[in-house]
């Protein structure tokens, strides 16, 4: 397995923060992941965040993302409505031991978070060059005489 993709227990800590927050909206990052070719490619959704907003890191195969999103409203607004999901978001990924973090290239654009994660040297596929039989490679060596 590549990104681990379910995790009981922060899944049912987010809901427990939903719970006693008040609000059903979600407080997640939602993604999609997939391979392509020689690389993992990971999209978060982060609308309405900075980069400045945004800190991403690595230790070992774990990959953090933490986002911070404001609401826009002001102080002395009136809120009618307020479904959308703002504060500190966080997102771990568990990458496989086939992928290479020390390559890992980030891009925001239009609110979406694109990690790019190639697959490391030692695990892509290489082709064994396939060695001589013994007879191809037996060493000339003299023969005793007999005297």
């Amino acid at each position: 397995m590549t990104l681990m993709r379910f995790d009981p227990f922060r899944d049912l800590d987010r809901l427990g923060e939903r719970l006693t927050s008040g609000t059903l909206a979600a407080r997640t990052m939602p993604m999609e992941a997939f391979r392509r070719g020689d690389e993992f490619v990971v999209a978060i959704d982060l609308p309405g965040v900075t980069p400045e907003d945004l800190e991403l890191t690595v230790e070992r195969n774990v990959v953090n993302v933490r986002a911070s999103r404001r609401p826009a409203r002001q102080e002395g607004d009136e809120v009618l409505v307020d479904e959308r999901a703002y504060g500190e978001l966080s997102r771990q990924l568990f990458l496989g031991d086939n992928l290479d973090p020390n390559k890992l290239e980030a891009n925001l654009d239009r609110g979406v978070l694109t990690l790019t994660i190639p697959v490391s040297e030692a695990s892509k596929p290489r082709r064994v060059p396939i060695g001589a039989t013994s007879e191809e490679r037996r060493i000339d060596t003299p023969q005793p005489t007999n005297a």
